[in-house]
């Protein structure tokens, strides 16, 4: 009985490594400082996204950035700017915690920085492409069932929103990063589905534990809302903390 604990242990132990070694690396790296109260924090352009007086043809750009404080040690807020064509303003579309309703769309910033934290670009679509999918979005967004419900964890929560987006338009191509912690949350409370990328197949126990295997997003494997894997495709590890890590020269 003694061995087949040790066994047993050392087998948890194995499982768990590759999960919180990361993590906790992570949280002792300078996104676990808070320096100042997050209503100080910016809030204002990056200009990452093409100027709508400027730039007339259609835009898709999917945008992530690191939460607040300590918890950004673990997750990135995510959100989807876009213009149809001709437009002179981008629309935003998001789910913020501490609105009501949880669900946002509101004309304005589309690139600004989130709680001090400055942006990246997870997806950017232009031309036909994006008004293809600028002509499905309101559908799917009208659909969501969580527009008045918001669970940090596991979900659902702002990337719980966007990874529904991305499986219901396949067309985005969208890999959410490994730190957007409730992208695995099924909104359907189903256990098999497809990946973020709406490509490949996913295994999701209310997002508390599964995998995902996929063209787009690799090897996955999740726990307790953290990601770990493989990205064929791009070359890159993905790890909990950190997110992905390019092996590409």
């Amino acid at each position: 009985m003694v061995r087949l604990l040790r066994r047993l242990l050392l087998i948890l132990v194995l499982v768990l490594l590759p999960f919180l070694v990361p993590q906790l690396i992570s949280y002792a790296s300078e996104y676990g400082v808070e320096t100042k109260h997050w209503a100080d924090a910016r809030y204002d352009r990056t200009y990452q996204s093409p100027d709508p007086r400027a730039y007339r043809d259609a835009v898709v750009q999917v945008l992530g950035a690191r939460t607040w404080g300590w918890r950004g040690s673990f997750a990135v807020h995510t959100w989807i700017s876009v213009k149809p064509k001709n437009a002179r303003h981008y629309m935003r579309y998001e789910v913020i915690g501490w609105r009501s309703p949880h669900l946002t769309i509101r004309r304005g910033v589309p690139d600004n920085y989130w709680a001090g934290n400055r942006p990246y670009i997870l997806k950017d679509i232009r031309g036909a492409s994006a008004e293809e999918i600028i002509g499905k979005l309101d559908g799917v967004v009208s659909s969501y069932p969580y527009k008045n419900d918001y669970t940090v964890w596991p979900g659902p929560n702002s990337n719980t929103f966007i990874a529904y987006i991305g499986r219901r338009i396949p067309e985005l191509g969208l890999d959410l990063p490994p730190t957007a912690i409730g992208k695995d949350y099924f909104v359907d409370g189903t256990i098999v589905g497809t990946p973020v990328s709406g490509k490949g197949l996913q295994v999701s126990l209310n997002g508390y534990g599964g995998f995902a295997v996929s063209s787009e997003e690799g090897l996955e494997f999740h726990l307790l809302g953290l990601t770990t894997g493989f990205d064929i495709k791009d070359m890159a590890l993905k790890l909990p903390g950190f997110g992905r890590i390019s092996l590409a020269r």
